[in-house]
């Protein structure tokens, strides 16, 4: 298959042509899903390309290719399709369809069932060649585990819930805007002037519905049960102690559910070298306790 030209709209990085006037979008806190008009746009991490974040039907983000593909060149158990802002792992009966960013981000093994897209997985490595030589982006290089133990995608205990972040506790980002300037908020979700959570040793339990491991294992988790719903709600809605009461964007949080089974590759079985103790607000140093 020859890759589709560009869309007119659309500049050689994947960046949209035409220039729009700024506005505020603000969602109801309670509706059914944050993206119900179109995907949260972003750009893979391993190769600088456009994607479209979209929640699955179980609240889990995945990334969708932003173009959509003619159906018949797609397999029918790799098409998707969005619906009311939600996507789902299936055709919908229509010539076209979408495709997750995975099957096509040239940093990944390509996939032998796909030779129709050979095409279109080497016009976007030519544009993830062309985004390193602008500078525009910089892979990150594959490093071995550090010596460290420090999660880079911790698993984090708000409300009885686990969730998955995206980003060390420690880096997760405000999710609010500035009034006037729309820009986002350089702050994080920690505050040293605030009780922090505990680094815990926890069993790694599955929740209903959800494929557990083999029974005995436990996991690092950072617990923030013991901090006030308040403080727990606000980690959840991802702002920083300036921006608790902002008004509910229509941006996708870090939070992803966790599931053993699925997310066991980020299953650590020893605590942080330094972590919070068992007092609010106190740190002490603490051996790594994995041999």
């Amino acid at each position: 298959m020859t890759a589709a030209p560009d869309h007119p709209n659309r500049r050689w990085d994947g960046s949209r042509n035409t220039a729009h006037r700024s506005r505020s979008l603000h969602l109801s806190p309670r509706a059914s899903t944050r993206l119900l008009r179109c995907g949260q746009p972003g750009r893979c991490r391993d190769c600088g390309n456009a994607i479209e974040w979209y929640y699955r039907p179980d609240h889990r983000p995945v990334p969708l290719h932003p173009r959509e593909l003619p159906a018949h060149t797609v397999p029918e158990r790799r098409r998707w399709h969005v619906a009311a802002g939600l996507a789902y792992p299936t055709a919908d009966g229509s010539a076209w369809c979408r495709l997750p960013h995975a099957a096509l981000c040239p940093a990944r093994t390509p996939i032998a069932e796909l030779p129709e897209l050979s095409g279109l997985r080497r016009a976007l490595a030519a544009r993830t060649r062309r985004l390193i030589d602008t500078g525009t982006f910089t892979p990150t290089p594959a490093t071995a585990e550090p010596a460290v133990c420090r999660p880079s995608r911790p698993v984090v205990q708000i409300l009885g819930i686990r969730y998955l972040a995206a980003r060390p506790v420690e880096e997760i980002a405000c999710l609010a805007r500035a009034t006037t300037t729309r820009a986002r908020c350089r702050r994080t979700l920690s505050d040293t002037e605030r009780p922090a959570g505990i680094w815990r040793l926890l069993p790694a339990t599955a929740m209903v519905g959800q494929l557990a491991l083999p029974t005995g294992l436990l996991m690092a988790v950072y617990d923030l049960s013991a901090l006030p719903g308040t403080e727990q709600l606000r980690w959840r809605a991802q702002r920083c102690p300036l921006h608790t009461h902002a008004t509910a964007e229509m941006a996708m949080t870090d939070w992803e559910p966790f599931e053993p089974l699925t997310h066991r590759e980020h299953i650590h079985t020893r605590l942080p070298d330094s972590h919070p103790t068992a007092r609010p607000g106190t740190r002490h140093p603490r051996r790594c306790t994995h041999t």
